[in-house]
């Protein structure tokens, strides 16, 4: 099934990329005030930017709107590929046989700090990339559709220890940052449940109004749903509760302290020229920054992620290292 207003923002998105496509010369570089400088650098062709996650997905509906603005104030097209599996890193993966002269981007979320200390990858989570700039972060809870029998996160546990592995959750992968949770929340509950692995929000949204799987345990694809009464929020798994749904508990109130992390950004091959980096993430911050682009993030529960090349690099470091005894207790790394 499909949310009617979410399917017309993809429309207008796509027919808005397509439109580009159709007329080049309508991105050309915008007039610029005297005081507003030049970009650093000048793209000489098409960017591309990879996208870890399936086409109508909150990630895709994102890159395609900061695509349009980029491409507007670099004068260039911006693509955006769709890579998506292995938990979100065939996109940032991409990236190993591009040449690093900007023209080439992976959006890089935060599995790909995890992803190597559990499978073995070609790649080195932070010196074969270049850290370019902070996009967002999703949002993450328990959801249920609004027929479901759970009421509660209360009823969704007695279930998963009444019949333990019989009901089912869908995520964006093995190792992401749902399953991850959900490991977790299963250890500090009590209750056992099937995971069952997606390779975006577009996918796990139809499995759950479909009946396919029993509840969501992942980022705020879920949003659209539960605002027109589809999908029922059994319990946020935030820090703190939500000014949008006010009425929701978080799991911490129900005695589960366990919040779900999942940053992502902008990085491209390594060696990025400081010219390119700059050029492209100030084009970047400025269209993330847009009313429209506000406008999408929230209707899909998320806010910006504010990071320069420097923090954003520096959270990376710092994940990398502090995330592995987590991997080795749920059984996925070793230590």
């Amino acid at each position: 099934m499909t949310h009617a207003p979410f399917d017309a923002r993809r429309r207008m998105l796509s027919a808005g990329l397509g439109s580009l496509i159709a007329a080049p010369a309508l991105i050309g570089t915008p007039t610029r005030s005297q005081a507003q400088p030049a970009p650093a650098w000048k793209p000489e062709r098409p960017i591309t930017i990879y996208n870890p996650f399936a086409v109508g997905g909150i990630t895709d509906l994102h890159m395609r709107l900061l695509g349009e603005k980029v491409g507007k104030a670099l004068g260039q097209l911006v693509l955006v590929d769709a890579k998506p599996g292995a938990a979100g890193t065939l996109a940032p993966a991409a990236l190993m046989s591009a040449k690093p002269d900007g023209h080439q981007l992976a959006v890089y979320t935060i599995n790909s700090l995890r992803y190597p200390h559990y499978q073995p990858s070609s790649w080195h989570a932070l010196n074969d990339f270049t850290f370019i700039t902070g996009l967002s972060s999703y949002t993450f809870a328990l959801v249920v559709r609004a027929d479901s029998p759970w009421k509660t996160v209360e009823d969704l546990f007695a279930a998963g220890k009444a019949n333990p592995e019989k009901h089912t959750y869908g995520t964006s992968g093995i190792g992401g940052s749902g399953h991850l949770m959900m490991i977790e929340i299963e250890q500090k509950a009590g209750a056992r449940f099937t995971h069952v692995p997606y390779k975006g929000g577009a996918e796990w949204m139809q499995a759950l109004m479909a009946g396919h799987i029993d509840f969501l345990a992942d980022a705020s694809q879920w949003g659209p749903f539960v605002d027109d009464g589809r999908a029922r929020i059994l319990a946020m798994v935030t820090e703190q509760r939500l000014p949008k749904y006010a009425n929701v508990p978080t799991l911490r109130e129900r005695g589960i302290d366990a919040v779900g992390q999942s940053p992502y950004g902008l990085v491209g091959p390594k060696g990025l020229p400081p010219a390119v980096v700059q050029t492209l993430h100030e084009a970047f911050t400025a269209a993330n920054s847009a009313p429209d682009t506000l406008e999408l993030l929230a209707r899909y529960i998320q806010v910006p992620w504010k990071k320069n090349p420097a923090e954003y690099r520096a959270f990376a470091e710092s994940y990398y290292v502090s995330v592995k005894p987590l991997l080795v207790k749920a059984g996925l790394a070793k230590g």
